[in-house]
């Protein structure tokens, strides 16, 4: 099955998390800056955002921004099986 731009985006964040590149705790940029580097919309990078909230990788502070949380969940712990929105 095809992957959504989302999808490769929050997958590549993901791995940049894992990866340490982005610490824990650390800061994600902005979304128009994230938009910038992966060449997509606002609104895609938004939903990939949402998808790695979801996950529990990240968490989003009202006009502050999005930031790794202390502690990652597992490799899919939380994956459903359900790629599609």
């Amino acid at each position: 099955m095809a992957e959504y731009e989302w999808q490769r985006i929050a997958r590549a964040i993901e791995e940049e998390i894992r990866s340490g590149r982005i610490p824990l705790g650390g800061a994600l940029s902005s979304i128009t800056r994230l938009a910038e580097t992966y060449g997509v919309a606002d609104r895609t990078i938004r939903r990939a955002l949402r998808d790695l909230r979801e996950r529990g990788l990240i968490e989003t502070l009202p006009h502050k921004g999005s930031y790794v949380v202390d502690a990652l969940p597992p490799v899919g712990a939380s994956e459903d099986g359900d790629s599609e929105d």
